[in-house]
């Protein structure tokens, strides 16, 4: 990866830059990570969108469990600033889809969003997991933003906010750290169901369908590298469904 790729990092709002070594942390304190090989020149992308410079590093791995974990970081100029994470399990682990996205505009972020999303048929979560995230205590947060149309991949323990100030961006980052450590506590503990592949890449292209009406992030990518590129970027690095399907044959 370029080196001038480091500084994004250090150049993004604090809470991303925070949520992001977050991540890494709990990524590397619970799980075995080896590489996960990404087109080489995807991994690292510049481009132009409305006369400033875009820059997106991505960071794959995966791991006996995940057969892809995800973190992006964006940056537009100095107005624009993105954080996205996904970890995609492999089609024989009954897992949720832990997902988490934030935006900041203009130093101030304007959407978070953490959740551990079902991919049952009826959308519900494993009962270990259910019984440990009703065991949370609720996070009160002043602006609750509304799901997006295609926002039904979310599990009723979705936190998706705007923070309104310090102290709830820092219940945010708890918020995601928890969550994160429940998963990966609960994925080292899984075994195998190959039985149950059939249901399980079934939710994760749900998901990955639902997550790919996201007009926002296509029109961003459409503007700053073209329409084929960024259908490429999208059906390749952010929701590979042909990858998911390739892992269970």
């Amino acid at each position: 990866m370029p080196s001038s790729s480091a500084s994004i990092r250090q150049q993004q709002h604090p809470l991303i830059q925070q949520v992001a070594n977050s991540i890494e942390s709990i990524w590397q304190q619970y799980l075995e990570l080896t590489p996960y090989d990404l087109p080489e020149d995807l991994g690292y992308v510049e481009g132009r969108l409305e006369g400033e410079k875009l820059i997106i590093e991505n960071r794959c791995y995966q791991t006996p469990q995940f057969r892809k974990l995800h973190l992006e970081l964006a940056r537009v100029g100095s107005s624009l600033d993105i954080l996205h994470c996904v970890m995609f399990p492999r089609p024989d682990y009954a897992l949720p889809m832990f997902g988490t996205d934030l935006v900041s505009g203009r130093g101030q972020i304007s959407m978070a969003v953490t959740d551990l999303s079902p991919v049952r048929s009826d959308r519900s979560l494993p009962d270990d997991y259910e019984s440990q995230l009703s065991a949370l205590p609720d996070a009160a947060f002043q602006d609750a933003r509304s799901r997006p149309a295609w926002g039904d991949i979310f599990s009723d323990f979705c936190v998706l906010v705007r923070p309104a100030n310090p102290r709830e961006e820092s219940q945010f980052l708890a918020q995601v750290e928890t969550f994160l450590t429940i998963h990966c506590q609960r994925a080292v503990a899984a075994t195998p169901t190959p039985d149950q592949q059939a249901e399980i890449l079934a939710g994760q292209r749900h998901y990955c369908n639902q997550q790919q009406q996201n007009d926002k992030t296509r029109r961003v990518l459409e503007k700053a590298f073209g329409t084929e590129w960024a259908d490429r970027y999208m059906t390749t690095v952010l929701f590979d469904l042909a990858e998911a399907d390739r892992a269970a044959s």
